[in-house]
Order: structure tokens, then sequence, then C-alpha cells
């Protein structure tokens, strides 16, 4: 009885299910080694640890099986009160059960603390999907990453790994759980690098007005390695939402950064106006004018000349994560290519309408 309560306690499990996982194991052992036939109940004592197997047989007018079954005059001889029909449990305990059946006992008790373990598992990390883990790199198989928990160990994928990052066995780092699943070899927990919330819940952990509300992540664009934008919002005026994010002398995006192996990250202001949105969200680039068309999620920037390419980004990745973070398609055109169209670059906002055609908006 003592080993069961530190058994329990050393496992996390409740000592009533190692009492079950006893009554179940006793059961087969005498099933195993005395009758497999034998229909028996066992009787675990939860204070002594002193148990009882019962058979349970059907009473019958004549015996055919022995071992299932049991004469009305016999069961007459225990209560009168038995009939044709119905059973009764016939005390059956062994003087001692053995070594072959201590065996079979221990197998039955230690599968049942196995998935008495895995159901704990699997009901602490089911609940816990988009919450960033912490974990030591275990080992590296087929491509794929096993990441030890501690109770656990949490598998890497390729596609959830970023592009350009190297494992190495002992590494330290931090993962966003994007699935558990409970399968027959335990629960499996799924984890990601490259998903956009692992940033989100990176800016969560690093920053104190996040924490608190005072600073709100409206928003999150990122390819995995290489560079990211993250759009915050502050609704007390008095708060700087961005520098908040950025840190003194930027030591909380740099604790990020350092966090991803070295992945840009520009943390720009959210405005509910998208135009002013927009032109945020293409920084460091400095915009002229932004035009919409806001019934199909369009917009036109202009930029000045020398300011193009850091606009475009290389291989167009500055105005693509842009449109990731904004949710607008986004065309940008120099100032000199916005004369060919024939508007007044002075405007803050143009009205799409009177200069937009079809092919304006083409992928080109």
């Amino acid at each position: 009885m003592e080993a069961i309560e530190v058994l329990g306690k050393e496992k996390g499990i409740s000592s009533e299910i190692l009492f079950d996982a006893i009554d179940k194991a006793l059961s087969s052992a005498y099933k195993k080694n005395y009758n497999n036939e034998a229909n028996c109940r066992v009787s675990l004592d939860r204070n002594t640890g002193e148990y009882h197997v019962y058979a349970i047989k059907e009473v019958v007018e004549e015996v055919t099986n022995p071992v299932t079954q049991i004469s009305l005059g016999m069961a007459h001889k225990i209560s009168e009160d038995y009939a044709v029909g119905d059973t009764l449990e016939e005390e059956v305990t062994p003087a001692n059960f053995g070594r072959i059946a201590a065996q079979n006992a221990k197998q039955v008790v230690v599968q049942a603390i196995r998935e008495a373990e895995r159901g704990i598992i699997f009901n602490e990390y089911v609940n816990r999907a988009n919450d960033i883990i912490t974990g030591v790199v275990q080992r590296v198989e087929n491509k794929n990453v096993y990441i030890n928990l501690g109770k656990t160990e949490a598998i890497l994928g390729p596609g959830e790994q970023i592009s350009n990052e190297k494992y190495a066995v002992g590494d330290r780092i931090k993962a966003l759980i994007v699935e558990v699943k409970n399968t027959t070899k335990g629960p499996q927990v799924m984890i990601s690098r490259t998903h956009p919330g692992l940033l989100k819940r990176l800016f969560e952990l690093e920053v104190p007005e996040i924490q608190n509300g005072d600073v709100e992540i409206k928003s999150v664009a990122r390819e995995p390695g290489m560079r990211s934008k993250i759009a915050v919002y502050a609704e007390d005026e008095n708060i700087d939402a961005v520098g908040s994010c950025v840190g003194p002398r930027g030591t909380r995006v740099q604790t990020i950064v350092d966090e991803l192996r070295n992945e840009k990250i520009d943390i720009v202001k959210w405005s509910s106006d998208p135009v002013q949105f927009i032109a945020n969200a293409l920084s460091p680039a400095r915009v002229v004018s932004v035009a919409i068309n806001e019934s199909e999620k369009l917009s036109r920037v202009v930029v000045p000349d020398y300011q193009l390419s850091l606009a475009i980004g290389k291989e167009g990745q500055n105005a693509r994560l842009a449109a990731k973070l904004t949710s607008w398609k986004i065309d940008i055109k120099s100032e000199s290519q916005a004369e060919e169209f024939g508007f007044d670059d002075a405007e803050e906002t143009i009205d799409i309408a009177e200069f937009a055609s079809e092919d304006f908006y083409s992928e080109e």
C-alpha cells in the first residue's frame, strides 16, 4: 500500500487509478493461470491491501461447465433464495498466485500506468494549442527534430522548421504548439518555428505592456528566417506602442531577433485609417501618397524615386509583407511613374475612381 502511494505521487497518478489497475491485473492473472473461461471479480481493500477473488457462476439445473455454472442444489447450500438463471459469486482466492501470475499482473499494472500517464500528458497539452513552449533538442531523425519537454517530447516537422536554421542536440529553443494528437503510441505534440503566432507569443512574453493589455498586437506577417512585420496599437495616446515593443536600446526586440536566429523584424504602428496603416506598413520606406479602393481592398502607393527599391524590398519582400500585414493589395509606383497617370502626387489620399483602370491592378 505504501508502494502504491509512492508510485502515485511519483507518476502524478491518482491512487484510485492504480487500485483499479491492480483489480484488473489480479483478475487477468487469475483467468490466465487458473481458468481462462472464468468470469471473476476482484475485491481489493483500499486500506489494508487484502484482496479476494470471486468466480461469477450461473445457477442451472444441470451443470455442463463447472467453471461458469453451479447446480441449483449447490447454490441452495449457500442460500435458499437462489433460483435457476440467477448468478452468484463463489470465492476462489488462490493461496498463492505464484511467480508467473505475478509477472502477468505486473504487465497489466505497468500498461495501466502508461495509459494513465499518456492521458495526463494529453490533457495537459490538448488545450495549449497556440501556446509557446520551451524545450531542448533531443535528436534529429528523418528531417524531424524531437524536442524534449520534460514529461514528453514534441515533434518539429520539416515544414515547421526555419529554412536557414540548424538544430543541434542540446540546443534550447522556443516553439509554438500547433496541434496535439492522441495516438496509439501516446500523445503527439506538433510544434512550429515558422508560424506567425510564434512571433506574437514571443512579443507577449517580452513586452509587459502587451501582457497587461496597454499595447495590442493587431496583425503579424512573417517570412520565417528572413523578415517579419508586426502592427501594434495603444489606445492610450501617452503610450508609445512601437517604443514599448522595441524596448530600451532595442533590448526587447533584440531578444526576439536572437531567438529567431537574426530574423529581421519591423514594428509598425497600426491605424484604423487604411491609408495611414498602409503607409506605416511599408516602413522603412517613406510614402508620398496612398490611394485606395475599399470595395476591392486595392491600394496604390507612391514613393520617391530613390525609395522605390526600398519600398518594394529584395525580391518584393517588403511590399509582400506589407500586403499580408494590412490585408490590402498594394501596388507601388515611383513619383516619376505616377506622373504618367496624370494625377497630383501631393494629395495624401486620391479618389481611385478618377484614374484607376482594370489593367492598373494587373499582376504586373
